[in-house]
């Protein structure tokens, strides 16, 4: 299976294809370019589906792509190297399954300027799944400079929105572009550093993650570089106060590419602080873990006040989303290995939950032509099957048991209890409860304004599409499935 399974083709055939249907071979024809795009979806999530059943936790996928027998920057010692491991290969599922599922939820949402629309999906997933496969630290870098690109394109790109919707979606875009490029400086900063005092210290002038050995760099200047690292990687997550870019990019982007950010964007924040943070340099990051823990709760507890707060349907899904990922930052900041698989685990869960989420608003929206919670009413009388979708992924999102939330959030909890660090870290396990109450007190709200409570239309509402059920009922899917067996996922991280 070696020679079939392939890193290179995983993460360039989507590049590849994006230059097929922006070409002038591909017919302009809206129909064609949209099945063409679902079918290259499906058959790259099938391939993912493969390489996770060979996948063996003990023998890690390995790929280096060679110039002319010669490393990519020889004298540098940076290498155009990919790696597989237990991580990577549970988030690459989890970006070809939602790029899936965007793509056929794309079917009402964008009614112009299809070909272009698709081509910057295929090259931010051939970006984010570089980023999750890369084993060097400059192809990483590359790979999310990359990202930025179509991820600006698809936020502020013209799909057929109204002109004051179009202007709010350029601006937010923009500001994505500030964030992240602000980001990418400090992190380019701290790699640049950590190769060149890896080398100092070492002697190995190299930039693959397994050759860097950090314990002979001076603990101030691991400090320096993990803060670095963190600046760049907390723009994504994103930790407070480096998160006021993703409510207005969530709210102003188009329903599939809302999916996108949230269940696959954020996690690249995380991934980054596991591989780098966690794992290139332990000692600096146990010495600011606290840090990262008190930054985790005030993610959960000040964000998910703020969320209460919101008018706009959407944009308490956004925010609700960074709320949950400081639970994410708090399972990893405990440096323990419970919180550390719940954390892993809960990047899966929120991405399907989100994702759901954001559709449902989606649907409403198009509909109703409204997100405003104070107007929408009654939407359960027009909409039952969506009503149905709705209080199952909102019951998912608080934490009810028998779905993965429920799972990923008691685990994380757990583990951080049985942190080592000190008993602060262990106290923020006791802090972090909140969440659950909080969770519950908005989506409840969002659910209860928006689908009870009187008729506020003549107008005949359809229920959700042929498309819209599959996109709904493959998320409730996997939030049953891996709330019901949890092994399926653990059982990977562990390895």
């Amino acid at each position: 299976m070696d020679t079939i399974l392939s890193i290179p083709f995983l993460v360039f055939m989507p590049m590849v294809v994006s230059l097929i249907i922006i070409s002038p071979f591909m017919i302009s024809n809206e129909i064609i370019v949209r099945r063409f795009a679902k079918g290259i979806f499906s058959f790259h999530f099938l391939y993912t589906l493969v390489m996770l059943a060979f996948f063996n936790t003990d023998n890690p996928y390995l790929s280096q792509i060679s110039f002319w027998g010669m490393d990519w920057i020889q004298s540098l010692g940076i290498k155009f190297a990919f790696k597989i491991d237990a991580i990577s290969i549970i988030l690459t599922v989890l970006t070809s399954f939602i790029f899936l599922i965007a793509s056929i939820s794309s079917k009402f949402v964008i009614r112009k300027n299809h070909k272009f629309y698709y081509s910057m999906l295929f090259i931010l997933e051939s970006a984010i799944l570089g980023i999750f496969t890369a084993n060097d630290m400059f192809l990483f870098f590359l790979f999310w400079e990359l990202e930025m690109i179509p991820a600006y394109f698809l936020i502020g790109g013209d799909y057929g929105q109204r002109g004051e919707e179009r202007t709010k979606a350029k601006n937010s875009a923009m500001k994505f572009i500030l964030f992240t490029f602000l980001g990418s400086m400090f992190m380019l900063l701290g790699i640049l550093l950590l190769h060149h005092y890896n080398f100092v210290a070492n002697g190995i002038l190299t930039a693959t993650f397994s050759d860097i050995t950090s314990t002979s760099i001076p603990l101030k200047i691991q400090l320096f570089i993990s803060v670095c690292l963190l600046i760049g990687f907390g723009v994504k997550l994103p930790i407070v106060p480096l998160h006021t870019w993703l409510p207005d990019a969530h709210t102003n982007a188009v329903t599939p590419v809302s999916m996108i950010l949230s269940g696959v964007l954020l996690k690249t924040g995380a991934y980054g602080i596991f591989r780098f943070n966690y794992k290139t340099l332990p000692d600096a990051f146990a010495k600011i873990a606290l840090v990262l823990v008190i930054l985790a709760l005030i993610n959960i507890i000040y964000i998910a006040f703020v969320t209460y707060a919101q008018k706009d349907i959407k944009r308490i899904v956004a925010y609700s989303s960074i709320s949950n990922m400081g639970l994410i930052l708090l399972g990893i900041a405990a440096c323990e290995s419970i919180a550390l698989k719940a954390s892993i685990f809960h990047m899966v869960a929120h991405g399907l939950v989100t994702c759901g989420l954001f559709m449902i608003v989606g649907i409403v929206y198009l509909r109703y032509k409204t997100r405003d919670i104070d107007v929408l009413s009654g939407v359960a009388t027009f909409m039952p099957r969506l009503f149905g979708f709705a209080v199952l992924i909102v019951l998912a999102s608080i934490g009810v048991p028998l779905f993965a939330p429920f799972v990923s959030e008691i685990l994380t909890i757990v583990g951080v209890m049985n942190s080592e660090l000190s008993i602060i870290v262990r106290l923020a396990a006791v802090l972090s409860l909140p969440l659950l109450i909080l969770s519950s007190c908005y989506m409840l709200k969002f659910l209860h304004k928006s689908f009870y409570g009187e008729v506020t239309t003549d107008e005949k509402i359809n229920d959700i599409t042929v498309h819209e059920f599959v996109v709904l009922a493959s998320i409730l899917a996997g939030l049953f499935i891996f709330g019901l067996f949890p092994n399926v996922l653990l059982g990977i991280i562990g390895g």
